[in-house]
């Protein structure tokens, strides 16, 4: 027996706000980070946003509300100053550009289980065992199971935030978030900024 759990259809304006909210959950999921190990990060003074930042790909590619994006933005924004670093508005003026970017996929977990089946597997035998009394039962506490199949689509979302070296044009050090995302609407700035510490939060490597 086969059994659609669920099945959301996810818009790309609420998936960028549950991915970031993921900082919020019981147990967060921890960025996996790379970063370029000869690069001078003890430089770093001033950063600012890459122009092609706020992406958004894979199998719900719409573009984010402007709104959307400023809050992804800020909480980024934020995080990066937490660390006594300068944010400008002039890309030309940081030593690095901060870029980020939202890749979502379709995906289907299935699952298999046994479930009983009330009323079957227990027969009267007309039996009374020398050993067992209750032996004139086929089976006193078991029931015939059946199998069940449970499929749950989902959307998984990667959110991607890279620290680009602006002479070289390229990524020197780079969070990564993976998460389900849920269809829920968010627009408290507050879960955003405790998000965007999250990924920041091994930033600039040690």
């Amino acid at each position: 027996m086969e059994r659609n759990i669920t099945k959301v259809q996810y818009g790309v304006f609420t998936a960028a706000c549950m991915l970031l909210l993921s900082a919020c959950v019981s147990t967060p999921p921890k960025p996996d980070v790379d970063f370029n190990p000869e690069y001078n990060f003890s430089a770093v003074t001033k950063v600012g946003f890459y122009e092609g930042s706020g992406v958004v790909s894979g199998d719900h590619p719409n573009q984010v509300s402007d709104m959307q994006r400023g809050r992804v933005d800020k909480s980024l924004r934020l995080a990066i100053e937490s660390k006594g670093l300068t944010f400008v508005q002039d890309p030309a003026q940081a030593d690095l550009l901060l870029s980020w970017h939202l890749s979502t996929q379709d995906k289907t977990d299935v699952n298999t289980y046994e479930v009983a089946v009330p009323g079957v597997g227990v027969g009267y035998r007309g039996y009374y065992g020398r050993y067992n009394r209750y032996s004139y039962y086929d089976c006193w506490s078991c029931m015939q199971t059946q199998t069940e199949v449970s499929v749950r689509n989902y959307v998984e979302g990667t959110f991607i935030v890279d620290m680009i070296d602006p002479k070289v044009k390229k990524s020197v050090w780079r969070g990564v978030v993976h998460s389900k995302l849920k269809g829920k609407f968010e627009n408290d700035q507050n879960k955003y900024n405790a998000a965007g510490q999250l990924i920041m939060a091994d930033f600039p490597p040690q």
